[in-house]
């Protein structure tokens, strides 16, 4: 029987853009591990043959200090999408023009790093707007992937909140960080948003169909903590659910799911960064060796222009709450 198709794709987020949404001095400087986790996932995806697609922040690409490390990931033969260049999770505030200059940016810096501009998106922190729907249609995008149809948004963002030294301005900023319940409302499977007479693929970050609740590698991790074991099975419950309802899986990963307290000491504060690289890699391993038994693997590029050729997904309206 012939596999689905399940995409596969990595936001490389890079260590000052998390520590500059921690609230932690020294972000300015730009400091990076790219040159450490980037070798470090392809060895692993070059073991196993997979493809898949890496969200590239613009500001990394525009300083030469990582255009080996970028480049490098393209001439492995991995699709390369945009992160946007600034790395702010309140992307989703900005007007459209914002985000054209916004997009743009990126979009050379990525190119001049990679040799290759991105057609497709996901918004730092799952962010989301009308705005930048619209802005991408006019860029010419084949699809967004900046949804998470879970509820748990708001229990995310408390604990975030909880582990950072933010003012109550900087908290007002975020306020909208990994969204709200009623993003669990949205559908886990690809669908088309209706913008007017234009519409614009959506890719969602797969979460567990019916419960809605996270099943990428960083939550993965996290259950490892507790038991390898409990977190193989988890993830292979979740595999086979997807393939049962006919939800082609699209997985997302993080530089910290390749990265231990040994390699980012600083980041301690995101869960599962007490481990070791040498603990957490094999966890990673087993897990896309369980997405490659149920599913064709695939980029997210791969995926998108599969599903558009299909044709007949359901369209969406824009359910964004207002700014």
């Amino acid at each position: 029987m012939t596999k689905p198709n399940a995409s596969l794709s990595l936001d490389l987020d890079n260590r000052w853009s998390y520590l500059k949404i921690h609230g932690d001095a020294g972000w300015e400087s730009h400091p990076s591990y790219l040159d450490v986790v980037v070798p470090r996932f392809l060895d692993m995806f070059r073991e196993r043959a997979l493809r898949l697609t890496v969200f590239i922040v613009g500001q990394d690409a525009a300083l030469k200090k990582n255009h080996d490390a970028l480049r490098s990931i393209a001439e492995a033969g991995h699709d390369i999408g945009n992160h946007s260049f600034e790395h702010e999770p309140w992307m989703n505030e900005a007007t459209r023009e914002q985000v054209h200059g916004e997009l743009a940016r990126a979009e050379d810096a990525i190119e001049g790093a990679t040799g290759v501009r991105p057609t497709g998106f996901r918004g730092p922190g799952f962010a989301c707007s009308e705005n930048i729907l619209n802005a991408l249609l006019d860029r010419g995008y084949r699809y967004d992937a900046s949804t998470f149809p879970t509820y748990l948004g708001p229990l995310a963002r408390a604990y975030y909140f909880m582990t950072t030294r933010l003012d109550s301005e900087k908290k007002e900023e975020r306020k909208t960080l990994f969204g709200g319940v009623r993003d669990g409302l949205r559908p886990v499977k690809p669908y088309t948003w209706a913008l007017g007479d234009r519409e614009l693929l959506e890719i969602p970050v797969t979460t567990l169909p019916g419960a809605k609740v996270p099943i990428h590698l960083s939550y993965v991790l996290y259950l490892a903590q507790l038991s390898p074991r409990l977190a193989a099975t988890y993830f292979e419950v979740a595999a086979r659910i997807c393939r049962l309802t006919g939800t082609e899986l699209s997985l997302l990963l993080h530089p910290l799911d390749f990265l231990g307290r040994e390699d980012a000491p600083d980041l301690a504060f995101f869960p599962a960064m007490g481990v070791e690289s040498a603990q957490k890699l094999p966890v990673v391993g087993r897990a896309l060796d369980i997405m490659a038994k149920h599913f064709r693997v695939v980029s997210m590029a791969e995926h998108a222009e599969a599903l558009l050729a299909r044709g007949g997904l359901p369209r969406r309206a824009p359910d964004f709450a207002a700014a």
